[in-house]
């Protein structure tokens, strides 16, 4: 039996770059190796490493007041790390905002499961489903006390 592949795309090769290697880009500006060559002693494509060296230069100071421009890894890294908590989905919490009241009072007061608020709400078609939240993330904004609602784990009693 031959085994094939179901699917058409070829997964990501490329990979973020680690402190290490930031310090080892350091370390080799310094003995003053090019961008080219550091990228093949790094097995990384060059623009990468041209990239990285732009985003972790800043402007230094000497102490006779004239400036020059140096690479600090812990410079890349920060701007590395700033950009990176821009990424990923957006929080819906302000666009659902009327159900999660809803969700609140259903909870709260009629002592309905965030599953059933959730379901009922779909079924009923009470929210149009862009303006609302899967179970999933209701109980994470309920984690994340985004709602006046807490949520309590339930254990068996062990006798």
């Amino acid at each position: 039996m031959v085994l094939t592949k179901e699917y058409t795309t070829s997964p990501r090769t490329f990979k973020h770059l680690t402190p290490y290697e930031r310090g080892k880009i350091c370390a080799l500006l310094k003995e003053g190796f090019s961008p080219t060559q550091i990228a093949k002693k790094l097995g990384r494509h060059r623009s990468t490493i041209y990239r990285e060296i732009k985003r972790g230069t800043t402007t230094q100071l000497r102490t006779d007041l004239t400036t020059y421009s140096a690479y600090f890894p812990e410079t890349g890294q920060a701007v590395y790390e700033k950009n990176r908590s821009a990424c990923g989905r957006k929080s819906k919490v302000l666009q659902v905002d009327s159900f999660l009241r809803y969700a609140e009072q259903k909870i709260l007061k009629d002592k309905w499961s965030p599953d059933a608020v959730v379901g009922t709400a779909r079924r009923e078609k009470i929210f149009d489903p862009s303006s609302m939240v899967c179970t999933k993330t209701l109980y994470n904004y309920i984690d994340r006390c985004l709602l006046k609602v807490r949520n309590i784990p339930f254990h068996k009693n062990q006798t």
